[in-house]
């Protein structure tokens, strides 16, 4: 049962997220959660709060001085607002904005800057006083949950949802990145009530924080190690730590409601109680025996002689304690010493270089795990595991005739396997994801715990109406294009509910043509597919499954490798992805099929996916392997993929058993946009079509893509055939500086680099058309057989281009424009005249005779042997 509060509380704000903060001073405490205003608490006040009126919005973080606060709100805004005696508490200025909720917010002790996060991957520190002058902070990978400089004003420490603390040296004007703290604190949603904060030891150096293990850690600021841990008495995510002035007393709360006092010197507990829905605990900053709390109701507990028993009010009002180096350190009551991994906590390696030591190979710490380390073994639990004399006993050993069992932490070694992903769909990011991204429209849900609410999308409203439902099944996979909208669902043990499989049409003539199949017992979803006929899944259990667009089953088989990684359909045709063999860094191969369900005929079986290699320049160029990010068909029905290193490939030749090869047709990291460092950015990969690649553009070291819906751009497509040449000429004046020579002209090598890239790309496209149109046979259409003709053209306009380049840069060149005559397909010899007119207009008349003899030989049907 919950302890009775010793005090009543007083309402601050509506049920919801409350936030506490003193001021500087000690005489106010600003409180604001879930309302339009926050109320300041006067410090030995009774009397009702000041307020501040007309906020933005909810308030998600709180800062404040002694004569302002400021409130980070949900609709993105960070304002400062003035606060004094009565009601006319004022908005002074609105200091920074994001698009995204603000999460955290952080006063620099000089209180000149104040540090801002929200839903987005940027930090933004902005000086009050000038709010020109920002530093953008986006060394972390994904968004801050919690901000806080340490009292000497050196450290800005980031504790990012990725579990890892980023450590910003601001002594300076420009932050500056030193470190990621990796180990110490969780992986949690922003949304989470559990804490990931940095709490400061009032003289810095240390701060405290909460582990995934319900732990309370005290950790060196310079080299991430930890120095005391409090353990055992919470029973659950701590939510809220507080620092005594003086630092000799701790405040911890977690979600279950407990709150413990701390002695941080003994490690000794002083005080413990359990109150209901604690989030926010705070020790009054100037020394008086005053303690409060928020908590989930709106409601705000100011305890006035909060401490009872006089010896501990003492050390409340005592000197102000130094931080502990590790060699002053004593296992206490209720702490656990760092050097060996007792209680089951697992030791944390310290930091070299800012990441944690790794692994080596037969490493002596790994055959020794189980080894008397200073024989320091307390049998606190009664166990027996230590006799009368504090000596081990041996009861871990086997009898005479028994063996000892080698002992070691390394488990049998696994390969590392690639995640399977369902093609344009983003994970969980808070209480939302997308399902599907793609041409047509996109699929959304909404988290409600006890169910979720799917809303499609589609950028043609006029052919299509968007729609909305409640889902009860909570769909994580959804697959969308012109005819319906696919839905799975993973199974639910809980309430015994196998995997399912939802279509529905987007328009049909009967009444009902919606369906939906339950899988077996102990089968999951790995990944499904849509095409205009077929709805496909791959299961956990190594099947692919195909039913009609109105349920029937057609179609089942087992895979060859497994497990599957994904699978997309266009037509007829299946393509399934699958881990294969092991390569030697330990990571698997990845292998694909090509499957035509209709005919039941496989175009390619169990080939591999040509992924690249790491970027040089990558920081874990070493460590990093590279995987497959999206798989999908191109409007003209060939498969490509898009792998981590930026680059857009598509299968050619696929038709013919063993034949097929990946082409790159886009490596995004060589975008002009890109070079010189001009922007940091990424691309999520949605469709090919019409020859550009579509995409969405990733900002601020954003891996996927997050709400709003952001826009879609495109880029041309450009085969990587050689670095970029100088797109315009430039010479070096007398300072060394470059200057253009002749406005916008384009340089010869340019030109050439760039016909030559264009050359490539026409004929693989030609290649492409000429597959389609062979499969067909006598079938193809006409307009299949006439856009081919148009594309040999294309080639050859291309080389007749590249050809007069190569004629301007000399008579040297006159070998390779021949050459560039014989790759011309036109059989007619139209272009082969129009060949020798652009060699004589340039005066190049041995290669004019040159390539009129080469036509008169065409034309006669006699071919050249060289």
């Amino acid at each position: 049962m919950p302890d009775r509060p010793p005090i009543a509380p007083r309402v601050a704000q509506p049920p919801g997220k409350t936030f506490l903060r003193f001021s500087p001073d000690g005489q106010r405490m600003l409180v604001a959660g879930c309302a339009n205003y926050a109320r300041s608490f006067k410090t030995n006040d009774d009397g009702e709060p000041d307020m501040i009126d007309h906020v933005h919005d909810d308030t998600l973080a709180v800062a404040c001085g002694n004569d302002y606060a400021i409130l980070g709100a949900e609709d993105g805004s960070v304002c400062e607002y003035a606060v004094a005696d009565g009601h006319n508490n004022n908005l002074k200025e609105v200091l920074v904005r994001f698009t995204l909720p603000v999460r955290a917010l952080a006063l620099s002790p000089d209180e000149e800057f104040i540090a801002a996060s929200s839903d987005e991957i940027e930090v933004k520190v902005v000086n009050r006083h000038d709010i020109e002058r920002i530093h953008v902070l986006r060394s972390q990978p994904k968004p801050i949950k919690h901000l806080s400089y340490d009292p000497t004003g050196k450290w800005l420490a980031a504790s990012c949802t990725d579990g890892k603390i980023y450590m910003y040296n601001v002594e300076e004007e420009e932050p500056k990145f030193v470190k990621a703290i990796d180990g110490i604190i969780q992986r949690l949603e922003i949304v989470d009530d559990t804490t990931s904060a940095c709490f400061w030891h009032p003289q810095g150096k240390v701060f405290a924080c909460g582990t995934a293990s319900r732990e309370v850690i005290i950790v060196s600021a310079e080299d991430g190690k930890i120095i005391r841990r409090f353990a055992g008495l919470h029973n659950s995510p701590v939510t809220s730590i507080s620092w005594s002035p003086n630092a000799r007393l701790l405040a911890t709360s977690a979600i279950e409601g407990s709150l413990i006092v701390w002695d941080t010197v003994t490690g000794q507990v002083l005080q413990q109680n359990t109150y209901e829905k604690i989030l926010h605990v705070e020790w009054h900053n100037k020394g008086e025996n005053l303690f409060c709390w928020t908590n989930s109701w709106g409601e705000v507990y100011i305890t006035p002689g909060f401490l009872k028993n006089p010896a501990h009010v003492e050390l409340l009002k005592g000197a102000q304690e130094q931080p502990l180096p590790e060699a002053q350190q004593k296992p206490p009551q209720n702490t656990v010493p760092i050097k060996n991994g007792l209680n089951g906590v697992k030791p944390v390696r310290p930091l070299v270089n800012g990441r944690p030591r790794a692994h080596s190979p037969d490493s002596l710490d790994e055959y020794l795990a189980d080894a008397d380390d200073d024989q320091w073994i307390v049998d606190d639990d009664g166990a027996g595991y230590t006799n009368e004399n504090g000596k081990r006993t041996n009861g871990h050993l086997q009898g005479a005739n028994g063996h000892i069992e080698k002992k070691t932490r390394h488990e049998t070694w696994q390969p590392q396997i690639h995640e399977s992903f369902q093609p344009g769909a983003t994970p969980w990011r808070g209480d939302r994801k997308y399902l599907c991204l793609n041409l047509t429209g996109f699929v959304w849900t909404v988290n409600h715990d006890t169910h979720n609410t799917v809303t499609v999308e589609f950028y043609d409203r006029e052919t299509h109406r968007d729609f909305h439902f409640t889902d009860p099944f909570q769909y994580d996979k959804a697959c969308l294009n012109e005819h319906g909208t696919l839905f799975s669902a993973p199974p639910n043990p809980a309430e015994q509910q196998p995997a399912i499989i939802f279509y529905r049409p987007h328009e049909t003539w009967t009444n009902r043509a919606d369906f939906r199949v339950s899988l077996p017992d102990g089968e999951d979803i790995s990944c499904i597919a849509l095409s205009s006929r077929y709805v496909i899944a791959c299961t956990s259990k190594n099947y692919v499954r195909v039913w009609t667009l109105f349920g029937t089953p057609v179609r089942m088989w087992r895979m060859k490798s497994s497990p599957a990684v994904t699978c997309a359909a266009h037509n007829d045709l299946l393509i399934t992805v699958t881990n294969g063999a092991v390569n030697s860094d330990g990571t698997t191969q990845l292998i694909y099929s090509i499957d035509n369900i209709r005919y039941d005929e496989a175009h390619q079986n169990s080939d591999l996916v040509a992924l690249g290699t790491p970027h040089p320049d990558s920081d874990n160029y070493e460590d990093e392997s590279v995987t497959l990010k999206s798989l999908f068909w191109t409007d003209t029905g060939d498969p490509a993929i898009y792998d981590s290193t930026g680059t857009l490939l598509v299968l050619v030749h696929w038709r013919n058993m063993g034949q097929a090869k990946w082409v790159p047709i886009l490596d995004t990291r060589l975008l002009e946009r890109l070079q010189g460092g001009k922007k940091e950015e990424t691309y999520w990969p949605v469709a090919v079509a019409d020859q550009k690649f579509h995409c969405i553009i990733l900002k601020g070291g954003d891996k996927y893509p997050y709400f709003p819906r952001p826009l879609l751009s495109e880029f041309n497509l450009s085969i990587p055939i050689s670095r970029p040449s100088p797109k315009k000429k430039t010479s070096i004046d007398d300072d060394g500086n470059e200057i253009d020579m002749d406005g916008t002209e384009e340089t010869t090598a340019h030109q050439i680099t760039r016909l030559e890239e264009a050359y490539v790309r026409s004929t693989l496209m030609m290649s492409l058309l000429d597959d389609f149109v062979t499969s067909h046979g006598e079938h193809a259409r006409h307009t299949d057989k006439t856009e081919l003709t148009r594309r040999e053209i294309e080639v050859d306009k291309v080389l007749l281009q590249l050809l007069a380049s190569e004629c301007r840069e000399g008579e040297d060149r006159g070998m390779k424009a021949l050459e560039i005559v014989r790759m011309m397909r036109d059989r007619g010899g139209k272009m082969i005249e129009a060949a020798s007119k652009v060699a004589g207009r340039w005066g190049r008349t041995v290669l004019e005779e040159k390539i009129r003899e080469m036509g008169e030989r065409r034309l006669a049907g006699v071919e050249e042997d060289e």
